[in-house]
């Protein structure tokens, strides 16, 4: 039989995420009926399964056994941050810590003519709010919409919209994405 806290963290995760039972069944490839099995602690899983799990929540199999308390305060120090791969140019952060739960938070940082990329790019079907902290960008959402921002500006679209940022100023730019709920990497 499974602990009862890991089907209760599996539960909380899930909810957190807004997910249905089937919609986790789905993902992590297992019958609905089994995720409410272990969800109620009447079977167990194995580690693979744990994986696959925890892969569709977006977070690690350790943090499913975790005796941190989710609705506790977490701290993270700016030089701790943990600096996600951008592009030539941009540095991009998170500042929400794992496991992601309601929302993710993250800070970009654009020298002139520096971008997430590219091409637009989409994860995900969450809320995205982009807030422009110092500087100016312009942002591409889907093929027609361009968005000049300075500072202070927020724009907020689906992430399933294709969409791309760009710092078309002259001096670097700030930004801050924040998420809801958590999409996947």
């Amino acid at each position: 039989m499974a602990p009862e806290p890991l089907g209760d963290r599996i539960r909380a995760y899930r909810s957190m995420r807004q997910m249905t039972v089937r919609g986790l069944a789905a993902q992590a490839q297992a019958s609905a009926s089994f995720i409410s099995q272990l969800e109620r602690g009447q079977t167990s899983a194995s580690v693979g399964m744990l994986r696959r799990i925890a892969e569709a929540l977006g977070i690690t199999v350790a943090d499913l056994f975790s005796e941190e308390d989710a609705n506790g305060h977490r701290v993270v120090r700016k030089t701790e941050r943990p600096e996600l791969h951008a592009g030539r140019g941009s540095r991009k952060y998170l500042i929400s810590q794992r496991p992601l739960q309601n929302l993710e938070v993250y800070s970009g940082e654009f020298e002139p003519g520096a971008s997430t990329g590219d091409d637009q790019y989409t994860h995900g079907d969450s809320q995205e709010i982009l807030i422009v902290l110092r500087g100016t960008v312009a942002v591409h959402l889907a093929e027609k919409n361009l968005v000049q921002m300075g500072p202070g500006d927020s724009v907020e679209y689906r992430t399933s919209i294709p969409h791309r940022v760009v710092n078309d100023g002259g001096e670097e730019a700030e930004v801050l994405w924040i998420i809801g709920p958590p999409t996947p990497d």
